[in-house]
């Protein structure tokens, strides 16, 4: 990341970036990535912004199809354990089971990118992650949950920790019996500790009853702590055995801490490989809850489309409060046009369409995605530069004007020679002369449109409006003012310039009508009355004209209703019409059927008389009365099916999905299909065409003489090989085993994990839930274990 020039900062503070970075570090998982977030890095060149917004797409669809997105749990903040230990200090245990954790959680992660269909960017990103599990069994078996080193770390702590309990268990019982034979001497009967040594509360006024060492006494003075003397030998090996522990304790965290330095450069990728998949995470997240949609860079000779854009900071407040309302803007920028004027009143949102659009860019360029409707096209600019706000100064001595004219002259200064720039500039030329400030408004733009790429401006200034008409590159557009409210509706509206509304605004607000009248009669000759009613005429034939567009819409949204309610009467309609065709073949052919058994019952009497040929005759006409009698069946051909084609757009009605065709099988049996940020794989028979037509299947193959082999049933009952005991094992030690386990079983596996304190249950549990390859697991019945073994079913 290229660092910014100073007017490039105080751009990003001017359209409050720093609040908009906080949002999406609300949305990190770790604490690594909500700092990282904070100061959200902008991007230094195109390829790089694409390449964040790929890893922003894929992590978001990540979080639609994973029931839990990608989980971040278990990622520390190992950096200064890892500092620390290149300086060959030791680790706590607490810091050794961070790493640990750390390591466990990023396995996971990784386990779960590979697995994803369509991920290529952050699957290479995982891709040299190093998560040694030989390091991280090491640690679990050297340090318990609590933090401290287990009894098993080494043999010598083992034999002094036994040690240990030997001698405390001797002070106990020498303490005991002192308790129980002289329970009058003790204010009560309990054991103490004062200084990591063994003493019982005396009654003060019994001190020479039990000699020995006094370490403390009650606030009162009531009560004193004495270590009697026929302890106070085995309370000093207490003593020195605890300070043998301590540095066996710190030898194993030591050796720990040196195989930790000895891959801490792999540990540090791997903690930035974690911050980049978190940071990635967030932006997805972010994108998700403002609704946006991922932006394209275009061409310097295409145009910029931003539809229906909203500013995300109001947008955020208005998911917090729901009341509040955001009025979006539309840009739709030929590559000719370099300079758009805004013109409107006060209050009108100019402002905050600029804003809007400064942010888009930022956002963009940072790999989020921006809160607009598709298709989101916009170039990536270099330059975002900005004058907006206030600029004086009174420790500087700068008036309103002089700050916004240094601030322009820095803008300048900054305008890239080659890369694109966007010039935000609010209210240019104002705080001065209005015939001056006018001039240098309008110079100010036409420089502009010659170095620049796109610049666009707030003003109030007409003059400013006739550019337009003078020079292609300039565009009109102005914020819309509701002459029947009398307030702004804050929609921008394009190729009109605005009214400045200001004795309509000054009326309203209640200021003295014959003042109001007074300034209408000193306009000049009426000409600005005369622009100002043709504006007028101009906004009532748009606003006439988008409510036509409006009516229009819902009527075109009704009809598509009603063709949609016609193709499904229609379909309903030759179901029951096949149905009864059916229903009435098999009503005649049941009606020949008896009458050929009622024919055959006379042929059979006539056949035993004498009259045996006629009776023959008789048989075989009724043969041709039955053939007659056979109802004439006409093969009508089916419609031609709808045939795919490549970029075709059809629909998957059992995911209610609209999708572009991106590749066809050769055996034409499947489609790849693109429903916008996802890819899937359907077969000819889940998809339609727009107008509901199926798919004509191609013919099936022939089928093989061969006999298929029977299936194997997968083992219904407890065995041997499908039951893992994992009893006295820590969770991680059995999701070895059970990771194994899974991707070999072929049904169900019974998992004994016993009842205890349940955490390993729990372990076992949380790992089954989390796993790719489990349909579902529950608990065994009372015969099997009950709550003592878990039953997994894999998937099929």
């Amino acid at each position: 990341m290229a660092p910014l020039l100073p007017v490039e900062q105080e751009a990003l503070e001017l359209l409050e970036w720093p609040l908009l970075c906080q949002q999406v570090a609300s949305f990190a998982a770790t604490a690594l990535a909500r700092r990282a977030a904070r100061s959200l890095p902008l991007a230094s060149s195109q390829a790089e912004s694409e390449y964040l917004l790929s890893q922003t797409a894929e992590a978001q669809a990540l979080e639609l199809t994973l029931p839990q997105g990608l989980p971040f749990a278990g990622v520390f903040d190992i950096g200064e354990a890892l500092a620390r230990v290149e300086r060959q200090a030791v680790l706590s245990g607490e810091e050794l089971l961070q790493i640990a954790s750390t390591l466990a959680a990023m396995r996971q992660l990784r386990r779960l990118i590979d697995a994803a269909e369509a991920a290529p960017t952050l699957q290479a990103i995982v891709a040299d992650l190093r998560t040694y599990p030989e390091l991280e069994q090491q640690i679990h078996f050297c340090i318990e949950d609590s933090g401290e080193v287990a009894d098993r770390a080494s043999d010598a702590l083992l034999g002094i920790r036994q040690q240990q309990r030997q001698v405390r268990s001797q002070i106990l019982d020498r303490l005991n019996r002192l308790l129980r034979n002289q329970s009058n001497l003790f204010q009560e009967l309990v054991i103490s500790r004062r200084s990591d040594r063994y003493v019982l509360p005396v009654k003060a006024g019994q001190k020479e009853a039990v000699p020995g060492i006094v370490h403390d006494s009650s606030s009162s003075g009531s009560t004193l702590y004495i270590e009697p003397r026929g302890v106070i030998e085995l309370n000093n090996q207490l003593r020195q055995l605890q300070r043998r522990e301590e540095v066996e304790c710190e030898a194993v965290r030591r050796r720990l801490s040196e195989a930790i330095a000895s891959v801490s450069g792999d540990l540090e990728t791997l903690l930035a490989i974690a911050t980049t998949l978190d940071l990635a995470v967030a932006r997805a997240r972010y994108g998700l809850h403002l609704e946006a949609n991922r932006p394209r860079f275009t061409a310097s000779s295409e145009s910029i489309c931003l539809r229906q854009l909203r500013h995300p900071l109001l947008l955020w407040q208005q998911r917090q409060d729901p009341d509040r309302s955001v009025v979006p803007v539309s840009f739709q920028l030929q590559p000719s046009l370099k300079v758009v004027a805004i013109t409107g009143p006060n209050t009108g949102g100019k402002t905050v369409t600029l804003k809007s659009l400064g942010l888009a860019g930022l956002m963009a360029r940072a790999g989020l995605f921006v809160p607009a409707r598709e298709p989101v096209d916009l170039p990536w600019f270099e330059r975002i530069l900005t004058d907006i706000g206030d600029e004086q100064s009174l420790q500087q001595s700068l008036s309103t004007f002089s700050g916004h004219i240094r601030r322009i002259g820095r803008i300048l200064e900054a305008l890239p020679v080659a890369g694109a720039s966007l010039v935000l500039l609010d209210e240019v030329g104002a705080g001065t002369d209005p015939s001056e400030g006018s001039a240098l408004a309008i110079a100010l733009l036409r420089y502009l449109a010659d170095h620049a790429t796109l610049t666009i401006a707030t003003t109030h200034y007409g003059e400013l409006k006739a550019l337009k008409y003078q020079d292609d590159r300039f565009e009109n557009a102005s914020v819309e003012f509701d002459d029947r409210t009398l307030s702004p509706t804050y929609r921008l509206l394009w190729g009109i310039p605005g009214r400045s509304n200001a004795l309509i605004i000054a009326e309203r607000l209640g200021l003295s009508p014959a003042v109001v009248a007074e300034a209408r009669s000193q306009l000049e000759g009426g000409r600005d009355r005369d622009v100002d009613a043709v504006i007028a005429g101009l906004e009532a034939q748009r606003r006439d004209q988008e409510e036509k567009a409006a009516a229009a819409a819902q009527l075109l949204q009704q009809t598509e209703k009603l063709h949609a309610e016609l193709q499904a009467k229609t379909a309903e309609l030759r179901e029951r019409e096949q149905g009864l065709r059916q229903q009435q073949e098999v009503a005649i052919q049941s009606e020949i059927e008896q009458a050929r058994q009622r024919v055959a019952k006379v042929v059979r009497r006539l056949q035993q008389g004498p009259k045996a040929t006629k009776a023959e005759r008789a048989r075989q006409a009724s043969e041709t009365l039955k053939s007659l009698s056979q109802p004439a069946v006409t093969v009508v051909a089916p419609p031609p099916g709808f045939q795919p084609q490549l970029g075709d757009r059809l629909r998957i009605p059992r995911l209610g999905k609209v999708g572009e065709i991106l590749a066809i099988a050769p055996d034409r049996q499947e489609l790849t299909v693109r429903c916008g940020i996802l890819k899937l794989t359907v077969s000819y028979g889940d998809v339609e065409s727009l107008q509901g037509e199926k798919v004509e299947l191609p013919p099936p193959p022939p089928k093989s003489t061969t006999p298929p082999p029977p299936p194997k049933d997968a083992p219904a009952i407890r065995t041997d090989r499908n039951t893992f005991d994992v009893r006295g094992s820590r969770v991680s030690e059995a999701e070895v085993v059970l990771e194994d386990a899974l991707r070999q079983a072929i049904g169900p596996i019974w998992i004994i994990h016993g009842h205890g304190t349940g955490k390993l249950r729990q372990g076992v549990q949380q790992f089954l839930r989390e796993h790719p390859l489990v349909a579902k697991f529950e608990a065994a019945d009372q015969a099997d274990g009950g709550n003592g073994v878990t039953i997994a079913y894999p998937k099929t």
